[in-house]
């Protein structure tokens, strides 16, 4: 934890890291004495995790116990991370499936929005920036004479500011006059603070994420009548970023310039998480029948 703090990562980083400790590895392995640790130990531990805990917690908890392996093998401690030999087979089929705004439920939102929300929920939808770019956007960040947008900090869950996710986060992103036009509209009424943010709570400090899904967002999409089998609204603020991207898609940009605007760190990541959406089904049955006719023909 000392060299974590040393390394200057996120303080929920840390926090995350403190609560496998304390709450998982601690209580099911911390008896054993580390020059004894086994590979049956940890797979007994990440047995005992699915047992206990969620897929999702149990794959953290032994990234984390890799990590603290590795530091004392890093100071001659150990001879060689037991944990690494223990492996979590992907389980694809479990995870949920991610959620897309339609392109009716996108223009719904837009329109219903009210004008008091108006800029950050257009603002979310037309540019794909993650939830924590635009509670942390700063006026000085937006550049009117050139219709960009420069991201380069971001809020945390605790409400502070810090650098972006990562190298390929700090971006610029391009807006069009509409977006233009209401963002130049909000920013007389817009509550000043000593960060002059863009979207703040009422008194110029940075809103929460938990008030922008249950204040706007949620209401919103009960509004529009967004919701699932059960009335209950069925989008998160993530998936207006997913609303952006298939926007881009849609319009043809290609995956790489996808990529840049979302501020992926790799290509492959865009295509995991959009590569559906890059097919066109009814294209792709013509290139089939052309298939078929140049072969047949022959």
């Amino acid at each position: 934890m000392r060299r974590c703090e040393l390394e200057q990562l996120e303080r929920a980083t840390l926090h995350s890291y403190r609560g496998h400790v304390k709450n998982h590895i601690e209580p099911k392995i911390g008896h054993l004495l580390l020059k004894e640790l086994s590979a049956p130990n940890v797979r007994d531990f990440l047995d005992a995790m699915l047992q206990d805990s969620t897929r999702a917690m149990a794959k953290k908890c032994l990234t984390t116990l890799r990590s603290i392996i590795s530091a004392a093998q890093e100071r001659g401690l150990v001879q060689h991370n037991v944990a690494r030999d223990v492996k979590l087979r992907r389980a694809d089929r479990h995870a949920p499936d991610r959620v897309f705004p339609t392109k009716a439920e996108i223009k719904a939102l837009l329109t219903g929005a009210p004008e008091r929300h108006k800029p950050i929920i257009m603002t979310a939808l037309l540019t794909g920036m993650r939830m924590s770019e635009l509670r942390g956007l700063k006026w000085s960040a937006i550049d009117f004479d050139r219709n960009v947008i420069t991201v380069k900090e971001r809020a945390d869950r605790y409400c502070e500011m810090g650098a972006c996710k990562s190298k390929t986060s700090r971006r610029e992103i391009p807006f069009g006059p509409e977006l233009k036009k209401v963002l130049e509209g909000w920013h007389p009424s817009c509550p000043s603070g000593a960060l002059d943010l863009v979207f703040p709570n009422g008194v110029g400090n940075i809103e929460t994420h938990s008030n922008i899904y249950n204040r706007i967002f949620k209401p919103l999409m009960l509004k529009c009548g967004i919701v699932d089998g059960e009335g209950a609204p069925r989008l998160s603020l993530h998936a207006m970023r997913h609303a952006a991207a298939s926007l881009f898609i849609e319009q043809g940009w290609p995956p790489k310039k996808i990529q840049t605007m979302l501020g992926h760190s790799s290509i492959t990541m865009t295509y995991d998480v959009y590569g559906h959406l890059f097919h066109d089904p009814a294209k792709d049955v013509d290139l089939m029948g052309e298939m078929e006719r140049g072969l047949l023909a022959a």
